[in-house]
């Protein structure tokens, strides 16, 4: 096996000794992929939501200082009765749409969903979208400088879950003068903290959209999540969390570059794989090479190399974990009584190929909110692309979420 020398270690240890991944990454891949300040803030706006005061967070640490950074679209009404909040899913931002009319003119995630006319009309609503507490594109996160030592939190960051990045929401809304949303939409990690603030602020939401999406993570989730966990681990330059030092090409780009492999496969189905890669070689010539490629294994190389460019491996494990721990009923007696707290008419969808949400766990959500006494719509969107679905089913999706807005609350 091909061994190449290790970069800069914590605390000065000497460099090892570290295998060559077969799949020869490019050279050039930044330690971390996490905002910075002083790169160019887009359409990114920013508030200190501390206030002061370490924001404690549900497993028991705290933030002596904790930014969010968040981007928003349309105009607040005098009242500001017409915002909605938009949650993005684990490898998500802020930038959940383009800016027309300013910087961060690239598509956003639900880019098709968000703008004049479409499903969430900007014409028509203020559109307010948060990188998550603990992300990596503005948000305090592990790649942030920690005020106590000036120097990035790494491997000292606290555990985060999903409440605590729906009261970090919260304070954000406070900062932006929304008392109540009229909606709250959002699809996978989207969906968890859709439910939590259903459940956590029942009076300053009016609908939610909870979509591909489960009221607690399944075993098999958690088996999945453990996996590409521990291949991102298990890379020698993550370095225990401390890698922020280490040259460039010289981070643990592999272990998260492989987790996210792992993840694409489950987010897609059996038929979006046959149907675009089948059997297809990169090189027709080559097969018989151990390291060899089909085509489908240089499209899980591709979204590895690019996820790597714009994220941080320590904020992966970190909300990955948090979507693990997520369970509406922690704390509150029992599934049923965490249903019945919430009060805003709910329109849930499940995408059919969905093996990693599979649609049972939508229903679940339909039958808790329906015998708990409130209003829910369940709509089964048949496509074809696994989880992704929910971000790329957009006509279904933005049909269920204008039936949403127009229902009476």
């Amino acid at each position: 096996m091909d061994i190449e020398a290790g970069g800069a270690q914590p605390d000065g240890a000497a460099p090892v000794a570290l295998p060559r991944h077969p799949r020869r990454y490019s050279a050039d891949l930044p330690v971390t992929g996490a905002w910075s300040p002083g790169d160019p803030p887009g359409a990114r706006q920013f508030v200190e939501i501390a206030g002061g005061r370490p924001f404690a967070l549900e497993a028991g640490g705290s933030l002596v200082e904790a930014v969010q950074a968040y981007e928003t679209w349309g105009t607040l009404a005098p009242d500001a009765s017409n915002a909605v909040l938009v949650c993005h899913a684990l490898t998500g931002d802020a930038h959940a749409a383009r800016t027309l009319d300013g910087p961060h003119r690239d598509p956003g995630w639900w880019d098709d969903l968000i703008g004049p006319g479409r499903a969430i009309d900007t014409d028509r609503y203020f559109v307010v979208c948060v990188n998550v507490l603990g992300g990596c594109q503005g948000s305090t996160g592990p790649a942030s400088i920690d005020p106590a030592t000036g120097r990035r939190y790494g491997s000292r960051f606290p555990a985060v879950t999903i409440r605590d990045m729906v009261r970090a929401q919260a304070r954000v809304a406070d900062h932006l003068g929304v008392g109540t949303w009229e909606a709250v939409i959002g699809g996978s990690m989207g969906g968890m903290q859709v439910l939590e603030w259903g459940a956590m602020f029942p009076d300053r939401v009016r609908r939610i959209a909870p979509i591909a999406t489960a009221v607690s993570a399944s075993a098999m989730q958690i088996g999945w999540s453990a996996v590409g966990r521990s291949a991102l681990a298990l890379d020698p330059r993550w370095r225990g969390g401390d890698y922020y030092d280490a040259a460039p090409g010289d981070g643990p780009h592999a272990g998260l570059a492989i987790a996210r492999a792992i993840a694409q496969i489950h987010y897609r189905s059996d038929d979006s794989f046959q149907s675009r890669f089948g059997r297809e070689l990169v090189d027709s010539n080559a097969l018989f090479g151990l390291w060899d490629r089909f085509e489908v294994e240089s499209y899980l190389d591709y979204h590895g190399e690019k996820l790597v460019r714009r994220f941080d491996a320590n904020t992966y494990l970190l909300l990955n974990r948090a979507m693990d721990t997520h369970d509406l009923a922690r704390g509150r007696g029992s599934m049923a009584a965490a249903a019945r707290r919430i009060r805003a008419v709910v329109a849930t969808a499940a995408i059919t190929s969905d093996i990693l949400y599979p649609p049972h766990q939508q229903h679940e959500i339909h039958r808790l909110i329906t015998e708990a006494g409130g209003r829910c719509r369940c709509v089964d969107i048949d496509d074809p692309n696994g989880h992704d679905g929910f971000l790329l089913a957009t006509d279904p999706v933005g049909d269920l979420i204008r039936s949403l807005l127009s229902e009476e609350s």
